[in-house]
């Protein structure tokens, strides 16, 4: 899915992974948030978790993404808000950005660990900006049940690319952290995010049905449908799980 296709879909959404506001309030409580605590969130998308968590919490904190639409919707949104003076968000690769060690109480990368090469690559990246004590909060797809063969078509995933809830938890254990929490997407979730995003694509469409890229659109738009209907409600989870060093 290029950088252009993941814009256009998601554009009527705010939090730009597959929980609800629910799921995104619950994370904020799992993960013990207080006043002052410094969050680092890698691909942030629009900011919603980082901005929404500075209101309700009082959290500060700094957001990394390479999409400039997505950083100017996060802008509007810590204005909306009221937590513009605590928080920013900078353009740039979130895999490349170097932090000062120790300098936040939480990192995140949620649904994003191809920054990495993978979770535990990922995890090298994000520890050292994470004090001692800090925990990290890693989104991640995972498979239910086995699939087929044909959902690693479907989705444009390479076999290896993610495992199962326990394989999962192997792979954190294997880049040295250990699992505290976890909060998981749902069938109803999933909906959320991915089929509300067929109306957005088919709106998008229907206004530009000249654009060189539409072709490309709509085939991405019949090949969203039909993986989620297909595979992805029945073999595909997500969850955001909360580590700490072992």
């Amino acid at each position: 899915m290029s950088l252009r296709f993941h814009e256009i879909a998601e554009a009527d959404h705010r939090i730009l992974n597959p929980f609800t506001d629910d799921k995104l309030a619950l994370l904020g409580e799992v993960a013990r948030l207080r006043p002052g605590t410094r969050l680092l969130d890698l691909c942030c998308g629009k900011g919603e978790m980082l901005c929404r968590w500075a209101a309700e919490h009082g959290i500060e904190g700094v957001g990394i993404d390479i999409s400039r639409v997505f950083l100017a919707a996060a802008h509007e949104r810590a204005a909306e808000l009221g937590v513009a003076g605590r928080v920013r968000f900078e353009h740039g690769d979130a895999g490349a950005h170097r932090a000062e060690p120790g300098s936040y109480d939480v990192v995140s990368c949620l649904g994003a660990t191809w920054i990495g090469g993978g979770v535990e690559g990922t995890v090298e990246l994000m520890l050292p900006a994470l004090r001692e004590d800090g925990v990290l909060l890693v989104g991640e797809p995972y498979w239910i049940s086995e699939p087929p063969s044909g959902a690693y078509e479907a989705f444009g995933f390479a076999p290896e690319a993610f495992t199962s809830l326990a394989g999962t938890f192997d792979r954190f254990e294997a880049a040295g952290t250990e699992v505290l929490e976890m909060v998981l997407a749902d069938p109803g979730s999933w909906d959320r995010y991915v089929a509300s995003q067929w109306w957005t694509l088919s709106d998008w469409l229907r206004a530009n049905p000249g654009d060189p890229e539409a072709g490309e659109i709509r085939a991405f738009l019949e090949r969203c449908r039909r993986s989620h209907v297909e595979y992805g409600r029945r073999h595909l989870g997500w969850g955001v799980f909360v580590l700490r060093r072992r």
